[in-house]
């Protein structure tokens, strides 16, 4: 499945990791000298706590692994490169990679879930990773190498590695999600290759701006939460939030089937919009006084007012909390989580928009709050339930997303894959790549989620294209109401 317009070349396959194939070739992977594993596993306690990304993460994971289920946590990706892969390069560029970026640095130590501790490796010399070769293997072997990759409660969680074709290599990366947000997947090809090319051609090792410390930013996180109190406005808005929606966060408006049982992940791709559609859809947005994402969140609230018959829906948007030019050099996970409120007047796609708009502009300062720590401190409401559902929003015509893809696309034959585990909620992600919107679904891999997952679809595909043609004439309900 392709996001994205274009030849083939020049847009994102995407897909789940049962579908990930680079062809052919010889298989190289980049992994720790025993020694280097061993000085990792001595390295000390860190007083740096983990950011509430990743706190949630190893909490879901061992919550998972506890209910005998298997939890989707990596990030996967490749791109082309042209010629025969130089080993001796690579492993110089992969090792400087993982020593220039402070989060590959630390592992942690799960004691509880409101126990766990981060060891730090002081000294990122020490940080060596030599290449193990394979040689050819079958599309099942290479899946099984790739899922093969160590969990986040091990250091290790991050792998690296080419497969050699005839006349170019696909390389690629799989990464714990505990290391990295969307980002990586178009910043890693820059920097990897960049350098790769330049210790070919002779030339000194591309030198880069100066990466900011994760560290630091999840002490800055770590300090700005512990002040928030029940009198804070951000923690008063959650509470509110929560509280107008049964006292938890949203729920995907459809079954998801029994999550109990163990089914893995799929993925499910749907094309919302063309270039000549994504043009006029944006005109009407702001027409209407809003930007593409009070559009998108307008189109979401009217396609489960239609399914469901919700006349205010509730969502969750995560939003980059990168601040400076260095964060956005920087390998992590710098994710917080927006909630809005819209109340959906059926017969106006306008009224919808600006109240989408309105009420996601105004709570933007929200992210800085996890919805963590509201708990904490009003623990009347409810932690998520199975059904929990979010939709992000990624622009890549917009800085810095934007130069960064204009490199890591053009005609790389690029791949981004979910690992095929079991989501730990409905995710949806809205990409408008090469002005062509497109909707990508992680659900439970099971017959009554797909079959509500492609409804879903099917219902905000209506909604765009009625808004995008200039005849929205209100929704329709399919259910009593």
């Amino acid at each position: 499945m392709y996001i994205g317009g274009g030849s083939e070349h020049d847009r994102l396959q995407v897909g789940n990791a049962y579908d990930w194939y680079p062809g052919p070739g010889s298989v190289v992977s980049w992994q720790p000298t025993p020694a280097c594993a061993a000085k990792a596993q001595q390295a000390p306690v860190s007083s740096v706590p983990p950011s509430s990304m990743q706190e949630g993460h190893l909490r879901g994971f061992v919550e998972f692994r506890d209910r005998g289920l298997d939890y989707s946590r990596a990030v996967m990706g490749s791109w082309d490169v042209p010629g025969h892969c130089d080993i001796r390069a690579m492993t110089y560029v992969i090792n400087a990679h993982l020593r220039r970026h402070a989060t590959y640095h630390s592992w942690f130590e799960y004691q509880d879930a409101k126990n766990i501790v981060r060891h730090t490796i002081n000294n990122a010399r020490e940080i060596n990773f030599v290449a193990k070769e394979y040689g050819v293997l079958t599309q099942s072997e290479w899946q099984d190498l790739a899922l093969a990759t160590p969990d986040p409660l091990q250091w290790d969680c991050f792998r690296f590695g080419i497969v050699q074709h005839k006349d170019r290599f696909s390389l690629y990366a799989v990464v714990d999600h505990l290391h990295c947000d969307p980002m990586l997947i178009a910043g890693l090809y820059v920097e990897i290759v960049m350098n790769y090319n330049a210790i070919l051609e002779g030339k000194a090792p591309v030198t880069l701006p100066p990466a900011a410390s994760y560290d630091d930013f999840c002490m800055r996180e770590s300090e700005r939460v512990s002040t928030m109190t029940l009198d804070s406005p951000e923690v008063r808005k959650w509470i509110e939030f929560a509280e107008s929606n049964g006292g938890s966060l949203p729920d995907f408006p459809l079954p998801l089937g029994d999550q109990s049982i163990p089914c893995g992940g799929d993925v499910h791709v749907e094309r919302l919009l063309n270039e000549d559609q994504t043009a006029e859809f944006e005109a009407i947005c702001q027409r209407a006084g809003t930007r593409f994402s009070g559009g998108l969140f307008a189109c979401a609230a009217l396609a489960q007012y239609e399914l469901a018959g919700a006349e205010t829906y509730y969502g969750l948007t995560p939003v980059d909390k990168r601040s400076s030019p260095e964060d956005f050099m920087t390998v992590g996970w710098f994710t917080g989580v927006v909630p809005f409120t819209v109340p959906v007047d059926p017969n106006s796609f306008a009224e919808t928009a600006r109240a989408a708009q309105a009420s996601f502009d105004a709570n933007m300062g929200l992210a800085h709050v996890p919805y963590d720590r509201v708990l904490e401190l009003a623990p009347w409401l409810k932690r998520a339930g199975p059904q929990f559902t979010m939709m992000s929003y990624m622009d890549a015509g917009l800085p810095p997303l934007s130069a960064i893809v204009a490199t890591a696309l053009d005609g790389v034959n690029a791949t981004a894959y979910t690992d095929g585990r079991s989501p730990a909620y409905m995710y949806m992600t809205v990409f408008r790549l090469f002005d062509e919107v497109t909707l990508m679904v992680s659900y439970p891999n099971n017959p009554v989620a797909r079959e509500s997952v492609i409804s879903y679809a099917e219902a905000m595909k209506s909604v765009f294209s009625r808004v995008a043609a200039g005849n929205f004439a209100g929704v329709p309900v399919r259910v009593s109401r």
